[in-house]
């Protein structure tokens, strides 16, 4: 639950998201008599340009330094781009394969050929980028590069302007659309959207509500008078994953089910926005409630959270959740990127 509750908890990341073109000049690195990109307004910068085919290899082919879960040094040949649509592994990981309905996440370090950065989320500090690809399909550029790889994986792109940012441009990144791109993207997760938790029950607590969980749905509460106004946060463990322990920083991604402790209304769910959604966790970006209750749990745990006001919108309330409300939750962590 985001501090800032929204109809879709998901927020793409801005490098995913479909831009506004640029009318400044060429970029380093590309043919100075191209001519400049067009008023994205128009109809002409409407059309889509057809993307080329993706080919494995190219004699022109970057090369790279660095190994996974670290930042990558690309080193481009001289010379203009082909105008090929290269996807090369450049090393293999043993997780799952990613599908193209999965929350897939992934870091990244991207350049223009002609050496300008515009993202490197190893050094930006942001995490790595999260997507759910059955609610926001990706450009071909990110969508072909993951889709079909293993989870773990390190893969070079270099994406021409049709597999790109096209036509559209994308001005907050300072790239125009002539630029070919390349990029060293680094695969941490791929969760199938309607994922639960996966593990081993746990008796609940009997002073705490119960969560009702239905299949690939929003869960609904049993709650008794005497755990309508909590004095302290409450947290339960109903099934324990097998996964690795959640670390304050990650994007984690879950499936949940918000309701009021006063009369059990829900007021949000995963399962009414598509299916798993991702935020950061441990680092004030969700409410407080969440921070403390879900850093430590392992990978595939249904969790109940029993919030006080305080640690959840206290006084301010939020969209649909009156001031000083408190809070339950359910939460099925399917992932960590």
């Amino acid at each position: 639950m985001r501090r800032r509750l929204a109809a879709a908890l998901l927020l793409a990341p801005a490098l995913l998201l479909t831009g506004c073109g640029s009318s400044s000049k060429q970029a380093s690195g590309t043919a100075s008599s191209a001519a400049p990109c067009p008023d994205p307004s128009s109809s002409a910068a409407a059309a889509k340009l057809p993307v080329p085919a993706v080919v494995n290899s190219d004699s022109t082919l970057p090369t790279v330094a660095g190994e996974f879960g670290k930042s990558a040094t690309i080193t481009v040949p001289k010379g203009d781009p082909d105008g090929k649509f290269v996807i090369k592994t450049l090393s293999q990981g043993t997780g799952s394969t990613v599908t193209s309905d999965d929350v897939v996440g992934f870091n990244i370090v991207g350049q223009t050929w002609g050496g300008k950065s515009f993202q490197n989320s190893y050094a930006d500090g942001g995490g790595a980028a999260v997507n759910n690809q059955h609610t926001t399909p990706m450009l071909p550029m990110f969508s072909k590069a993951v889709q079909g790889q293993k989870v773990g994986s390190r893969v070079l792109v270099v994406a021409p302007p049709a597999a790109g940012f096209g036509n559209a441009g994308y001005s907050q990144l300072k790239i125009t659309c002539h630029d070919t791109l390349v990029m060293v993207m680094d695969i941490t997760a791929g969760v199938p959207y309607d994922a639960t938790a996966q593990g081993d029950a746990q008796t609940a607590p009997a002073d705490l509500p119960t969560a009702n969980v239905k299949d690939k749905a929003a869960a609904s509460f049993t709650i008794t008078a005497a755990q309508k106004n909590p004095k302290k946060l409450g947290v339960a463990v109903l099934v324990k994953g097998k996964g690795p322990a959640v670390k304050a920083g990650q994007q984690l991604i879950a499936q949940y089910t918000g309701a009021l402790l006063s009369n059990g209304s829900v007021f949000d769910s995963s399962w009414n926005h598509g299916g798993a959604t991702s935020f950061v966790i441990g680092k004030g970006q969700v409410i407080p409630g969440w921070d403390k209750a879900l850093v430590g749990q392992t990978v595939g745990s249904r969790v109940l959270i029993s919030i006080p006001s305080a640690d959840g919108y206290g006084a301010q309330g939020n969209q649909g959740i009156p001031a000083n409300s408190n809070l339950v939750f359910v939460v099925d962590i399917v992932g960590a990127a």
